[in-house]
This record gives C-alpha cells, sequence and structure tokens, in this order.
C-alpha cells in the first residue's frame, strides 16, 4: 500500500511563471533535493501539493 505523503502528482505550469523570482527558486531547491536526472524529463519540486498550488495561484492572480 502507497503512503499519501509519498504520492506524487504530475502539474503542467505555463512558462510564463519562469519570470517569478518565488518560481525560480524552486529549480535549484529540487536540484539538491532530487538531482535533475529524471528519465521522463519532468521536475520534481520539493513542495507540498497544497503550497504549490497556492504558488501557481498567486502568480495567476498577479
Amino acid at each position: 500500500m502507497s503512503d499519501k505523503a509519498d504520492e506524487k502528482k504530475r502539474f503542467f505550469a505555463p512558462i510564463s511563471l519562469l519570470n517569478h523570482h518565488s518560481f525560480q527558486k524552486l529549480p535549484s531547491e529540487a536540484e539538491e533535493e532530487y538531482g535533475f536526472n529524471h528519465p521522463m524529463g519532468a521536475l520534481t519540486i520539493p513542495c507540498g501539493e497544497d503550497a504549490f498550488l497556492d504558488l501557481i495561484c498567486s502568480f495567476q492572480s498577479s
């Protein structure tokens, strides 16, 4: 049985988010935590789902 806390979800974010300073920090944090060797080309971000969605929503509303 899988643990919900370890479950990963895939999100697609617009390229325009890369202009936001807070979003730009995520790839470097992801590299420190997971590295960049991902067989499917995805970037794993060390962030909870709710926090990530809140961050995306705040960018889109500004």
